[in-house]
C-alpha cells in the first residue's frame, strides 16, 4: 500500500520532468571533485615545494604564494609537522599568524603530499567557551539508558552549540540502506521530520564510505562559489588530489541541489560508527549561510565521537542481556536432554524458541520432521524451500517466500539435518518523506536526487519480511550448535571408554569361562565313556545334553571372544584384490557351501578395495557362511562384488523380512533358530563391528528374487 497524506499534496511535484539516471551520482567521485568551498583556501606541499593551491590563495592569505613552502616559518612548519600522524590519517588543527592575519590550518597527509586548510580566525578564540556546552553535553549524554534517549539528549544538545535551525538523528536500516529520523530539534516554522524515512539513494555509497572516514562535514553555503585547485590534477597521476579528509572540500552538484531542494543553505554532518561501520548521522540544516570556526567543529566531532561510544555500550549491554537469557535456556535444556541431542528435540521443539525469539521452530534429524508452533504441511515446506548450510554454519533470511519470511537455519551433520527458527510476516508502515517508488527526476534546478522541492510525505507499507534476525540471534545459533556437538563429543568420548571397558570384560569373561567350560565337557565326556553301559537311558541323555549345551557355549564364547578382539585390534589398512580376498574366505568357509551345495560367483574379478585384509577376510566368511546356512534346499548361488563403494554379498537363499533386518546385527541376535540353522548369532553383528572400526556402515536389504543381500563399506575411498 502506498497512499498520499491529504494534507501534504505537493503541487511542486507536478513539476516533475524528465527521469535522472541515478547511476551518474552512484558514480560521481566525490573525493576528487577538485575544489574547495571558498571561505578557505587549500595549500598541499611536496619536497619543499607547491604543488597545488586553490584560485582563491592568495585572496584569502593576503599575498601572492611563492613556488615553495617559504610562506611559513621553520618553527611554524616544525608545528604543523608534530601534529601529522601518518599512521591513523587523522587531520590536525593549529593557530598561525601569517603577516596582519590569523588563521586556523589543519593540516592532512594525502598523496604524498602536506595538505594544509586555512580559515580565517574570527575575533576570538572560543576554546574556553566550548568547554561548559561540551561539558553539559557530555554529562546529560551519560544520563541517557536507551537509545532514543541519547540522541535526543544529542540533537539537543548539538542545536545549542551550533545554533543550526534543524538538527536531527538519523539511523540506517542496514549498511546500504534506507534511514529514519529517531530525534529531533527543529524551529516552529520547519515542519518536524521525526519518524520520516529517506531512500537509501539519498546517501549514495561513495559518501557512506567517507563518512566512516571523516567524524564531521561542514557545508557553509550551498550558493557557494568553488575554489577550483591548480593544477587541476596532481602531474604524473593524471587524477585530482584525493580530499577524502579535507574540511573545505567542494560538494557534489547532486547533494546541493538535495540541499536546495528542501530549503537548506548550510549544514553539518557528524558521523554515528558502530565499530568502524556507518550506523547514522547527526544532520544539522540552517536556513541561512554558516561557517563553523574549527573549535566548534571539533566540540561537535568530539561529541560524535562520545555519542557512538554511549550507542555502542547501550547495544552491547542489551545484547549482553539477551545473550544471558538464551544461555540460561540453553542450559536448561542441556540438563533437560542431557542424552542423545538432538534427537530429543526432534520429540519435544519446545523451549528452543526461547532460546531465540520466533513464532514458530521446525527440527528435522534422520528426515524425521517435528514441527511446534507451526502445522506439519507448512513445516514440510518451509523445508523444502530452505537452503541448510554446512556444519558450523548459520543461514538465515528475512525474505523467504510463504507464511514465515523469517528463517534462521542451524545445521547438524552432512544429511539436511538441522533446527530451524521461523518468523511471521510483519507488516510495517513507513511515512516516507518522498515516494520510494517513483524515479528520480530532473527539476527547474537541474538534477533533483530526490522529490524535496515540498513536504510531500508518503504512507508506504512494508510485506514479505519478517522481522530482522540480530547479532545475538546468530550468535546463540551458533552457540547452541557448539554446545550440541560438545555435548556429543562428550558422549561419544564417555561411550569410547565404556565400550573399551566392555571389550576388556568380554574378552576377560570369555576367556576365564572357557576354562570351567571345558571342565564340565570334559567330564561328561568322561562319565559318559566310563558309565555309559550301566546308566538309564534318562541320565545318559541328561548327560549329552550337558555335552551339547557344553559345545554351544563354546561356540558363543569364541564369539564373543572374537567381537572383543575387534576393538582391541590396530587396522591394517591396504588395497586389496576381491578375488584374492574371496579365496581367502571360501578356505574357511567353502566346505559350508557345499554342504549346502551353494556356488560362489564374484562380479567382477579386477576391482579391489582398501580395508583391513584380515578383518576383510572375516567380513567375508561370515557373510558366505551366513549364506550358506540360509540356502534353500537345492542349493543356491552367492554373488560377490563391488557396487560404488560397497562391498555387497548376495544370496538367494530363505531372506529375511524386513522389520527384523536390523535386529539381525546384533550380538547373539538369530532370526531361524529352527534345526538345521545353527549358529551363535555373532557373524552380523562381527561384520558391523569391522565396517564401523573402519569408518563404515553395514545394512541388509532383499536380493532381487529373494534371498538376502548384505551390504557393508569401509569408509571413505574404498574402492580402488
Amino acid at each position: 500500500m502506498t497512499e498520499w497524506l491529504p494534507e501534504h499534496l505537493a503541487a511542486a511535484e507536478r513539476e516533475a520532468g524528465t527521469p535522472f539516471d541515478l547511476t551518474a551520482c552512484v558514480r560521481e567521485p566525490i573525493h576528487r571533485l577538485g575544489g574547495v568551498q571558498s571561505y578557505g583556501a587549500l595549500i598541499a606541499v611536496k619536497a619543499g615545494r607547491i604543488t597545488v593551491a586553490s584560485e582563491n590563495a592568495a585572496a584569502v592569505l593576503g599575498f601572492d604564494l611563492p613556488p615553495d613552502d617559504s610562506f611559513l616559518t621553520g618553527e611554524q612548519w616544525a608545528m604543523l609537522w608534530s601534529l601529522v600522524d601518518a599512521d591513523t590519517g587523522q587531520t590536525a588543527t593549529m593557530p598561525v599568524q601569517l603577516h596582519d592575519r590569523r588563521f586556523d590550518v589543519t593540516v592532512h597527509l594525502a598523496d604524498g603530499h602536506v595538505v594544509l586548510e586555512f580559515e580565517p580566525t574570527p575575533g576570538s578564540p572560543e576554546v574556553v567557551t566550548m568547554y561548559a556546552p561540551v561539558r553539559r553535553a557530555l554529562t546529560r549524554l551519560q544520563r541517557a539508558g536507551t537509545v532514543g534517549d541519547a540522541c535526543r539528549a544529542a540533537v539537543r544538545e548539538i542545536r545549542e552549540i551550533t545554533g543550526y535551525d534543524r538538527v536531527v538523528a538519523y539511523r540506517f536500516e542496514s549498511a546500504d540502506g534506507p534511514g529514519e529520523v529517531i530525534a529531533e530539534e527543529v524551529v516552529d516554522d520547519w515542519e518536524p521530520w521525526l519518524g520520516l524515512w529517506f531512500p537509501a539513494t539519498d546517501i549514495p555509497p561513495q559518501a557512506r564510505r567517507l563518512y566512516e572516514q571523516n567524524w564531521i562535514r561542514v557545508i557553509a553555503d550551498v550558493d557557494d562559489t568553488t575554489a577550483r585547485l591548480v593544477p587541476a590534477v596532481l602531474p604524473g597521476t593524471g587524477e585530482p588530489l584525493d580530499l577524502s579528509l579535507s574540511v573545505l572540500r567542494t560538494v557534489s552538484p547532486f547533494h546541493l541541489e538535495y540541499l536546495r531542494n528542501i530549503g537548506v543553505t548550510a549544514s553539518m554532518s557528524v558521523s554515528l560508527l558502530d565499530g568502524g561501520r556507518l550506523w547514522g548521522l547527526i544532520a544539522c540544516h540552517g536556513r541561512a549561510p554558516k561557517a563553523l570556526s574549527p573549535q566548534t567543529r571539533a566540540a561537535c566531532e568530539f561529541f560524535g565521537v562520545a555519542l557512538s561510544l554511549h550507542l555502542a555500550a547501550l547495544r552491547e549491554r542489551d545484547e549482553a542481556a539477551a545473550r544471558d537469557r538464551s544461555r540460561e535456556v540453553i542450559a536448561r535444556l542441556l540438563e533437560r536432554y542431557s542424552t542423545d541431542l538432538p534427537a530429543r528435540w526432534s520429540q519435544n521443539p519446545a523451549g528452543l524458541d526461547q532460546v531465540i525469539g520466533c513464532d514458530a521452530v521446525v527440527v528435522r534429524i534422520d528426515g524425521v520432521v517435528s514441527p511446534h508452533g507451526v502445522d506439519a504441511e507448512q513445516a514440510g515446506r518451509v523445508l523444502a524451500g530452505l537452503s541448510v548450510p554446512a556444519p558450523g554454519e548459520v543461514w538465515h533470511s528475512d525474505t523467504v517466500d510463504g507464511p514465515f519470511p523469517g528463517a534462521l537455519v542451524l545445521p547438524f551433520g552432512a544429511d539436511g539435518d538441522c533446527i530451524v527458527w521461523l518468523r511471521r510476516e510483519r507488516t510495517v508502515t513507513r511515512r516516507w518523506a518522498a515516494d520510494p517508488s517513483t524515479p528520480v527526476v530532473l527539476g527547474p534546478h537541474g538534477q533533483r536526487l530526490t522529490p524535496r522541492g515540498s513536504t510531500a510525505v508518503f504512507l508506504a507499507s512494508v510485506r514479505g519480511r519478517s522481522a530482522g534476525w540480530t547479532t545475538t540471534d546468530l550468535v546463540m545459533a551458533v552457540e547452541l550448535g557448539r554446545a550440541v556437538m560438545g555435548v556429543a563429543v562428550a558422549q561419544a568420548r564417555q561411550l569410547a571408554l565404556l565400550n573399551v571397558d566392555l571389550d576388556s570384560f568380554a574378552h576377560a569373561a570369555a576367556h576365564d569361562l572357557k576354562e570351567p567350560l571345558r571342565g564340565i565337557a570334559n567330564t561328561s565326556t568322561f562319565i559318559i565313556e566310563d558309565a555309559a553301559d550301566g546308566m538309564d537311558p534318562v541320565t545318559l541323555r541328561r548327560l549329552e545334553s550337558i555335552q551339547r549345551l557344553a559345545t554351544r557355549m563354546d561356540e558363543l564364547l569364541n564369539a564373543l571372544l572374537d567381537y572383543s578382539r575387534l576393538g582391541r585390534t590396530e587396522l591394517d589398512r591396504s588395497p586389496v584384490l576381491l578375488s584374492d580376498a574371496v579365496a581367502r574366505a571360501l578356505e574357511v568357509a567353502g566346505p559350508r557351501l557345499s554342504e549346502a551345495a551353494v556356488t560362489v560367483d564374484i562380479a567382477d574379478t579386477s576391482v579391489s578395495l582398501t580395508a583391513d585384509p584380515v578383518l576383510l577376510e572375516q567380513v567375508l566368511v561370515n557373510l558366505l557362511v551366513n549364506a550358506g546356512k540360509y540356502a534353500r534346499p537345492g542349493g543356491g548361488t552367492v554373488t560377490v562384488g563391488l557396487s560404488g563403494d560397497a562391498l555387497f554379498v548376495r544370496d538367494d537363499g530363505i531372506g529375511m523380512p524386513a522389520h527384523l533386518r536390523e535386529q539381525a546385527f546384533q550380538l547373539f541376535r538369530r532370526l531361524h533358530p529352527e534345526a538345521g540353522r545353527d549358529g551363535s548369532g555373532a557373524g552380523l553383528a562381527i561384520v558391523r563391528r569391522i565396517a564401523e572400526r573402519h569408518g563404515g556402515q553395514a545394512w541388509a536389504g532383499e536380493s532381487p528374487g529373494g534371498g538376502t543381500t548384505v551390504w557393508v563399506t569401509f569408509g571413505s575411498r574404498d574402492r580402488q
